[in-house]
């Protein structure tokens, strides 16, 4: 793992696209990305004990161009499954999704399995990539679970870590430890805590309702840490399942083989039944295909007359709220101009200055600050209140000084 890390730039670009949502359910704490149209049945991604929300940002900025809905969630502050299964569900009504199709990884996978167990009407498909369904082996492994919920932050972070195969890794996969590592360090002690108390606690998944049809199964034949007998063990529960193999791709081939995993779960999503709308993706301007963001304001504003605007606007309010305005991601992480955002994506501090927003033709907004006219007034007011308060001061400290000279001179 590298010493210093340095984000990607697709991920510099996701963030600047993409709206980031936290909302308290009860006393749990949900943070959560959603994007693509809202009328196709969303693809809810689950991440494992080392990640979060945003390991999954491949996923969300190519399947939602393509007209696919991702949801890609932090597993949130819970200490039991019982609590998981509730909480989750608490979470589905509240974005007000009922239908679901489940993606997840090492303990996310096995909390959907779970879910699905649970709330079987809930769940229409499922993608498992390198999970398990018990968790003995865990916490025979992990003596000290019972006392999980004191252990310092240090240590669960470093127990975390050394289950992560560290080099040497080929470019890619070596970029994708060094991503979730970085999001390690974003965990607090209690989330850290409550998902190795998640994966410790005795459970095991029982048998599904779901036909084994619309299930995948989509693992790295290199190295995991999930031991192969655990996998092995989930194959043979789900023997009709769909198999996807990838050849590389580590612990994390979302990241490290996004392409391959991509490409798997569309081909999944269409097998059951999804139906993507690429038709409420808005377009993308020509030349604007597989070039860098940074050229997407390069080209001449002029010809569009305010005609064109007021027409695409109108166009725009006639069609349904998709939340999948983005421009396509750059391949490589070079600069990118983070200029225009979405209005959603922006997050607006006012320290006494007015906020503007000026539309611009690719259909996102700038910001400008704009000093008002109060403000250089009272700037002066205040500098020559200062200035008389300063020659006071300097005046009296050079009386004191004389009454100090000729008090020595009489004595």
């Amino acid at each position: 793992m590298k010493g210093v890390f340095s984000a990607p730039g697709d991920y510099v670009h996701f963030k600047s696209q993409v709206p980031l949502h936290k909302i308290p359910i009860g006393t749990k704490q949900w943070r959560y990305y959603d994007f693509g149209p809202k009328a196709v049945p969303p693809l809810i991604c689950l991440p494992g004990t080392a990640g979060t929300a945003d390991v999954y940002y491949k996923q969300i900025m190519s399947l939602s161009m393509k007209g696919y809905r991702v949801i890609s969630v932090d597993i949130p502050r819970v200490w039991h499954h019982n609590d998981w299964i509730q909480a989750f569900e608490k979470f589905l009504d509240a974005i007000d999704v009922h239908h679901i199709h489940l993606y997840g990884t090492s303990l996310g996978g096995f909390l959907a399995q779970l879910f699905a167990q649970h709330r079987p009407r809930r769940v229409r498909s499922l993608v498992l990539s390198n999970s398990f369904l018990e968790t003995r082996s865990f916490s025979a492994a992990m003596p000290w679970a019972p006392i999980v919920s004191w252990t310092p932050s240090f240590l669960l972070k470093r127990y975390v870590l050394t289950g992560i195969r560290d080099g040497p890794h080929e470019p890619f996969i070596a970029d994708s430890v060094d991503f979730v590592v970085s999001q390690v360090e974003t965990l607090s002690r209690e989330d850290l805590a409550s998902r190795m108390s998640l994966t410790t606690e005795d459970a095991s998944v029982g048998p599904l309702l779901l036909s084994d049809s619309f299930i995948t199964i989509m693992d790295t034949n290199d190295y995991c840490a999930i031991p192969q007998q655990l996998k092995e063990q989930l194959s043979e529960r789900y023997p009709e399942a769909r198999r996807a193999s990838l050849k590389t791709g580590g612990d994390f081939p979302f990241l490290s083989r996004p392409d391959e995993v991509n490409l798997h779960l569309q081909l999944h999503l269409r097998r059951v039944g999804v139906e993507a709308r690429p038709d409420l993706v808005p377009s993308i301007p020509k030349g604007d295909i597989g070039g860098s963001p940074s050229k997407e304001n390069d080209g001449d504003d002029s010809d569009k007359s305010p005609k064109d605007d007021t027409d695409k606007d109108d166009r725009r309010g006639s069609e349904p709220s998709t939340e999948s305005e983005i421009n396509p991601a750059p391949e490589s992480s070079g600069s990118h101009n983070l200029d225009n955002q979405p209005v959603e994506s922006s997050e607006c501090c006012l320290l006494n200055h007015e906020i503007t927003l000026n539309v611009v033709p690719s259909g996102f907004v700038q910001e400008k600050c704009v000093v008002p006219q109060e403000i250089p007034v009272q700037f002066v007011w205040e500098y020559i209140v200062l200035f008389h308060v300063l020659h006071n001061i300097s005046s009296l400290y050079i009386i004191i000084l004389n009454y100090s000279f000729e008090f020595r001179q009489v004595v």
